[in-house]
């Protein structure tokens, strides 16, 4: 794909000539490690954040979801930062907040409908099983008239951290996408989307390029709203073999870097991070691919707990910044097994060097107890200090 800067299309959106005004309404950052450590400093201390930390584990967003569905948690602004905010004013150790909102919110703004339900998590009743079936996705995604309700509250939220720590925006890379919009929902083995990229490879590529333009303008809007970082999250990166994720996921993830700060340098925004978490895509050889931001476009890339940093550091080399890798798990492993963990690897992490932001391998899970989610934030700021 190429990242020629003349094809990227400006999108229609209502802040594209407002969001100087935008940002300085904000009040000022008190707390820029996250930004500092995406730059690649080696702070006094690693940033702390976790993927779902607004989520399920807290009994205050259950209380939020006892009278409202999930998705309109996503669509309503004012719940949406509510949410955002809550992990926030519960834990004041964490350097981050990530707006609450989903990664299927882009097959809807494609025309796809998609149901959360509570047994199965998410579903699309008419899923895409053959070639034919793209006429179905709508042509031209007027971003802001299907998503203008996540850049609301993007706003909303940065109003309400009064400048406590960063907000990062998001969207699902375009891989996990298409393997939700083939599949109709998870799956255990991909049959469906993994036979598309074997018999239409490319209609494979044509679908992952509507996916990434649809999420590089998400992202854009994002940003001129208020995101200060943004990450891609390729959730099923690990089902495929290193040789289709560097031939059919990786060539629309770039694509979205490089439209993003295309677009944000043409409106004279200074631009943001952005971070590329590809869970499970651990060969070597990938991570080499992902060595150079100035080719991909990604200043940090997150690490799944199946990997040692030590060794990451190693493919990688030192021009990338690195985020994670804590099992999940460990936060069930009471005070001592958390302690202990949090000591070792940051132990690793100092040795691997550069910038390094601290995060679980993957998202909390929902039995997580919200004091063991508190003493790792405490962990990690005691056990990742440099000396």
């Amino acid at each position: 794909m190429s990242s020629s800067s003349s094809e990227y299309a400006i999108p229609n959106l209502k802040n594209i000539d407002k969001w100087r005004e935008i940002e300085q309404s904000f009040p000022p950052l008190k707390n820029d490690l996250l930004l500092r450590a995406a730059r690649g400093e080696e702070t006094e201390r690693a940033p702390v954040w976790v993927m779902r930390q607004a989520g399920r584990y807290l009994p205050e967003f259950l209380e939020v979801r006892k009278s409202h569905s999930f998705f309109e948690c996503c669509q309503t602004p004012s719940l949406a930062s509510k949410l955002t905010l809550q992990p926030i004013d519960r834990y004041p150790r964490l350097d981050a907040s990530i707006i609450f909102c989903d990664i299927l919110v882009v097959p809807q703004a494609l025309g796809m409908e998609v149901l959360m339900e509570p047994s199965k998590g998410p579903v699309l009743p008419a899923p895409l099983r053959s070639p034919s079936d793209l006429e179905r996705l709508n042509k031209d995604v007027d971003v802001e008239k299907e998503l203008g309700y996540l850049f609301e509250a993007i706003t909303l939220t940065r109003k309400g951290l009064a400048g406590r720590v960063p907000l990062i925006g998001f969207c699902g890379a375009p891989w996990t996408l298409m393997a939700y919009m083939c599949e109709g929902g998870g799956s255990k083995t991909f049959e469906n989307s993994k036979s598309w990229l074997y018999k239409y490879p490319k209609e494979s590529k044509e679908l992952l390029r509507k996916v990434a333009d649809v999420c590089a303008d998400l992202l854009v809007g994002q940003v001129l709203a208020g995101a200060q970082m943004l990450q891609v999250f390729d959730s099923w990166a690990g089902e495929l073999t290193p040789h289709q994720y560097a031939e059919f996921a990786l060539p629309p993830c770039i694509y979205i870097s490089h439209k993003v700060k295309s677009i944000l340098k043409q409106l004279g925004h200074p631009g943001v991070a952005i971070t590329l978490f590809a869970k499970g895509a651990n060969a070597p050889s990938t991570f080499r691919l992902l060595s150079n931001p100035e080719t991909t476009g990604y200043d940090t890339l997150g690490l799944d707990w199946t990997v040692d940093p030590l060794e990451v550091r190693e493919w990688v080399g030192p021009k990338v910044n690195l985020q994670g890798n804590f099992d999940p798990t460990v936060l069930y492993g009471g005070k001592e097994g958390i302690e202990r963990e949090v000591e070792r690897l940051s132990e690793r992490w100092k040795k691997a060097g550069g910038g390094w932001i601290a995060n679980l391998g993957h998202g909390i899970t929902p039995n997580v107890k919200p004091e063991d989610m508190g003493w790792f934030l405490e962990c990690v700021h005691k056990y990742s200090k440099r000396d």
